[in-house]
């Protein structure tokens, strides 16, 4: 140990006793020198304290709730190269039937003393108690619930309602809904208020702008679509890519066309929208930039350098294709 101690501290140019407060955790010391003396540990064959052996990987948890709707899996792959390519290793972790729970999941990452956390969604006030406690460097990416303390980088969801209904209007729908995720899910709440606030600036009514609250499934989409299209409805803005194509099914098992008689636009622009039938419109979540922007915002936090903001908003893009048509003749709400 002695032999150990004085050939680190030979090698970085500090004390002894210096090195001895690295290997304990001990206070002290400069996070620089801190720094030297592991990577001196590691030129010179010594094994690493077991409590800073997670400083050595460098990990990052990459937090998803799912991985069955494609942006998730998108968000995660730039996110991952990135933190790569800054020399992090990052670890995935993602909620399924029978698996780890989020919680169990920061546990683990706690654990193995983790330089940082991306959560994709959200986390409860519990799991951000256990982080912060521990001073955890942590951003959310479009996430599920309100989190005070944490920055985050998300997409302009009003900005997002803003485009859609705007291309509908130009089309001439005066009949548009909205479906959205459930209603304690932060962005989907987001574009709830813009959306009754662009119909009441129209003049427009819950009866003729009805807004719906879905699972993010596709059956949900379906199963929420069927009671919008009661209304009468000729267009619909989705929460999601997957909502919209439940939302098409909902259509033609009620006889309607996509886009002759009913106007989808999706949200995410997720993989193969340009091929299905029809191609979906939809609104193009910047994925490239908003990972990125987590992962710097994170790196700033695990260097201690540049104030952090609480929220990065990124524009999403209007991509019109053919699931988007000149609004219909008027019809008669269903009966019911």
């Amino acid at each position: 140990m002695v032999r150990k101690l004085v050939q680190v501290a030979q090698k970085v140019g500090v004390s002894e006793a210096t090195v001895s407060r690295v290997l304990n955790g001990r206070p002290g010391v400069s996070d620089a020198t801190r720094q030297a003396v592991l990577t001196a540990l590691d030129v010179l064959g010594y094994e690493r304290p077991t409590q800073l052996r997670g400083v050595r990987a460098r990990l990052v948890g990459l937090v998803l709730p799912e991985l069955q709707n494609p942006i998730f899996p998108a968000l995660a792959e730039v996110a991952g190269g990135a933190l790569v390519q800054l020399g992090f290793t990052p670890v995935l972790c993602t909620r399924s039937a029978g698996g780890l729970t989020e919680a169990e999941y920061v546990t683990m990452l706690l654990d193995q003393q983790v330089s940082g956390v991306i959560f994709c969604g959200g986390l409860t006030q519990d799991e951000s108690a256990a982080l912060k406690s521990r001073n955890v460097p942590v951003v959310l990416l479009n996430a599920a619930v309100d989190h005070g303390g944490f920055p985050q980088v998300s997409t302009d969801d009003v900005a997002a309602v803003q485009q859609a209904y705007a291309h509908l209007s130009s089309l001439g729908h005066t009949r548009i809904g909205l479906m959205v995720g459930p209603a304690d899910h932060t962005p989907s709440r987001r574009k709830a208020a813009a959306f009754t606030a662009l119909a009441h600036r129209g003049a427009g009514s819950q009866k003729t702008h009805p807004i719906g609250n879905a699972l993010f499934s596709f059956e949900g989409g379906q199963a929420v679509a069927t009671e919008l299209l009661t209304t009468g409805i000729t267009a619909l803005i989705c929460g999601s890519d997957v909502l919209a194509l439940g939302a098409i099914r909902a259509a033609r098992r009620q006889g309607l066309t996509v886009p002759h008689d009913l106007s989808v636009v999706g949200y995410d622009d997720s993989a193969f929208m340009n091929y299905t039938d029809p191609p979906l419109t939809t609104l193009r979540q910047p994925i490239e930039a908003m990972s990125r922007a987590a992962v710097t915002l994170l790196a700033n936090q695990i260097n201690g350098t540049n104030p952090t903001p609480k929220e990065l908003l990124h524009e999403p893009e209007l991509v019109v294709r053919l699931s988007t048509a000149p609004a219909p003749a008027p019809r008669e709400a269903a009966k019911g």
